[in-house]
C-alpha cells in the first residue's frame, strides 16, 4: 500500500546520504508504492539498485568518519 509518509521517509534518507535529488525521489515513489520486483521494469530495477548501492556505499562512510571522530574525542 502506497504512503506519502514513507515515500517522504525514504527520500529524505537517500537525499541525506548523498543520492541525488531526482534519482532518491523516484526510488522512494517505487519503495513506497511496495511493488513487488515482478512488476517492474529491468530498468526501474536497475535504478533502484544503484541508488540503494550509492546509499549503503555513503551511509558506511558516514559511520566511519563519525566512529572516528567520537574515538579521538579523547585526544
Amino acid at each position: 500500500m502506497y504512503s506519502k509518509e514513507k515515500e517522504e521517509f525514504f527520500h529524505t534518507e537517500l537525499v541525506k546520504y548523498g543520492v541525488d535529488y531526482h534519482r532518491a525521489a523516484k526510488v522512494a515513489q517505487m519503495l513506497a508504492s511496495g511493488t513487488p520486483d515482478e512488476l517492474l521494469s529491468e530498468k526501474e530495477i536497475q535504478l533502484a539498485e544503484e541508488v540503494c548501492k550509492e546509499w549503503l556505499r555513503q551511509y558506511q562512510r558516514y559511520k566511519r568518519l563519525t566512529s572516528n571522530f567520537r574515538g579521538s574525542k579523547g585526544f
